[in-house]
């Protein structure tokens, strides 16, 4: 089980019919919000406990808002069947490769669900995990994005080539071209590092482009989840010509 927190990751859990076993309410809270989420979760039959401010600090891990919600762990996706149900001509992926950190791949979700993106892709080893902290990073997106765990990142970069794919990892290296000079207009996969080490060496060498974001400060690389959002929406921008 997981304990989720804060109001607006409760509300889009519900609203998205995550599989919930009860919800956790400030006693003394008149929050409007509040009242809508006790509403959803009473016209789901979850039991519902009033508490006081204490004992949900017990509960979660930061600010909750006055709210909590026990719900089933995350489940993953599968590969095979994300790519067999897609309606799309030209799809998006977000390929993460040992990213380590949930705050991170909650900032990653949030930009996936507000851009469209078809599906974020983890390894099953070695990375973050869909967790509590993740969800209310994503602000909710958690419960909208396909997360799909797969054994192994090269293996799976050569099985959506086969499918027609282009893998485009963002990396400054001696052959990587700017970001803004690929033409996007094609199904990709878009593929961010981990956040000290980057993109492992077997990744970069799968991989049909290596590009780079342009820095000009002290700093020799951006946030992942900075980088992810430049590159998406740099396909989107692309795209609408």
């Amino acid at each position: 089980m997981e304990i989720i927190y804060g109001k607006s990751v409760v509300q889009e859990a519900l609203k998205a019919k995550h599989k919930a076993m009860k919800l956790y309410v400030d006693n003394k809270s008149k929050d409007k919000q509040i009242e809508e989420i006790i509403t959803l979760a009473k016209s789901q039959n979850l039991k519902i406990q009033f508490c006081d401010n204490t004992y949900l600090q017990t509960l979660t891990k930061g600010l909750h808002q006055g709210v909590a919600l026990e719900v089933e762990e995350y489940k993953y996706y599968d590969l095979d069947q994300v790519l067999k149900n897609l309606k799309k001509d030209k799809p998006v992926f977000v390929m993460l490769d040992g990213l380590e950190d949930p705050h991170n791949l909650g900032a990653i979700l949030r930009t996936c669900d507000a851009s469209g993106v078809d599906g974020v892709i983890i390894p099953k080893n070695r990375t973050v995990k869909l967790s509590s902290t993740v969800a209310k990073v994503s602000t909710g997106a958690i419960e909208y994005v396909k997360v799909i765990e797969v054994t192994n990142l090269t293996q799976t970069i050569k099985k959506l080539q086969q499918a027609g794919y282009w893998i485009c990892t963002a990396e400054k290296t001696d052959n990587s071209v700017l970001y803004d000079k690929v033409d996007y207009d094609m199904p990709v996969v878009l593929v961010i590092g981990s956040e000290g080490r980057g993109v492992s060496r077997l990744v970069k060498e799968a991989s049909d482009f290596i590009v780079e974001i342009p820095m000009c400060g002290h700093v020799n690389s951006l946030n992942a989840s900075v980088s992810a959002a430049i590159l998406i929406y740099e396909v989107m921008k692309t795209r609408r010509g």
